[in-house]
């Protein structure tokens, strides 16, 4: 099966995340330079001064013939202090454009050195793969209506040229500045057109390259949840090592209360102490047999007391034995230090 064939899952929430973090986001040019176009445009109209312009253009008409260098010095000066401002709101929308659609994402691997991108064998791939190929099509297509456009706008002010010897220059000023505005709106509202098919498209690539197979999905929950095997084996690793604590704290204990054979519960408690006893150790069958054989070895007293031993089973380890089992507890210890005075004066 080829590479991505079997992909037919939607990506998670988490391989979403994970591209994003990657740098993987929709961005549509389009857009960007829709916004910037627009922002252009109203850097332009902010400046445009129609009767300014008609008197300066009528001035250097007249002026030309006498001194045609200054004429076209000043023109070249207004044009650059013009278009700095526009050039500068143009700039300025598309790079804003590109960090909303991205929601502010800065993703610094895009600047860094790559030897793959400069690889010669790589470029060719990039050249012949299908992406290059998309590109090219939707370059073809926006230049084809662009050109369709200006075609006919040029059809309309043509005319309007070839009559300027005999009109005035105001009207023959403010002819051509309506069809510039209308192929203005024209372009404008094709770009728009074309933006929007461009997110929408975008936005599928996006999706359908970060597509999942269920194998991916598997290896996501593996991932996500932990390997099951593993939880086990660190589960059963935590209980080996719970027990043998456990185990180490019985020769250290103050006595061991047995069911008798059932359950095993050892008991911690200094002389004096300022706590109550606590549970150390607890274990039923085999466990309560190596408890009760541990405590025989270090000299542990073992004491029969079933319904006590049931009840302190239910303590969990290192805990302090509830209020209601004092009592009980107390007379056991009690009786077990009486035993050992009465085995240290012999």
């Amino acid at each position: 099966m080829a590479e991505g064939e079997d992909k037919t899952e939607q990506a998670s929430q988490r391989r979403i995340e994970k591209a994003r973090d990657e740098g993987q986001v929709a961005v549509s040019r389009e857009l960007s330079m829709l916004l910037g176009l627009t922002a252009g445009l109203v850097a332009v109209s902010m400046q445009f001064n129609q009767a300014a312009i008609a008197h300066w253009l009528a001035q250097g008409l007249q002026r030309a013939q006498y001194d045609g260098g200054t004429i076209f010095g000043r023109a070249g000066i207004t044009i650059l202090m013009t278009a700095a401002p526009v050039a500068a709101a143009a700039a300025g929308a598309y790079g804003f454009s590109t960090l909303l659609q991205t929601s502010f994402l800065l993703h610094t691997s895009a600047i860094q050195p790559d030897l793959a991108k400069i690889s010669p064998l790589s470029g060719i791939k990039r050249l012949l793969g299908p992406q290059t190929a998309i590109q090219v099509v939707k370059a073809i297509a926006k230049l084809g209506i662009f050109a369709a456009l200006l075609w006919n706008a040029l059809s309309r002010v043509l005319p309007l040229l070839a009559s300027s010897p005999y009109r005035p220059v105001g009207t023959l000023l403010r002819e051509i500045l309506d069809q510039a505005t209308h192929l203005v709106l024209l372009l404008l509202g094709a770009q728009a057109a074309i933006a929007g098919a461009d997110v929408l498209w975008e936005r599928y690539s996006l999706a359908k390259k970060l597509r999942m197979s269920r194998q991916d999905q598997k290896d996501e929950h593996k991932e996500s949840e932990g390997n099951p095997q593993v939880k086990q084996r660190l589960r059963q690793l935590a209980r080996a090592m719970a027990k043998r604590r456990m185990m180490n704290a019985v020769p250290k204990a103050a006595v061991v209360v047995t069911n008798p054979t059932h359950y095993a519960v050892a008991l911690a408690y200094e002389r004096g102490g300022a706590g109550a006893p606590r549970v150390v150790a607890k274990g039923a069958d085999d466990v309560a047999a190596r408890i009760r054989d541990l405590a025989r070895e270090h000299r542990v007293p073992v004491v029969a007391n079933p319904p006590l031993a049931r009840a302190l089973f239910r303590v969990e380890i290192d805990t302090e034995i509830p209020a209601e089992h004092f009592k009980a507890v107390a007379e056991i210890i009690a009786y077990v230090w009486r035993m050992r005075g009465r085995a240290g004066r012999r």
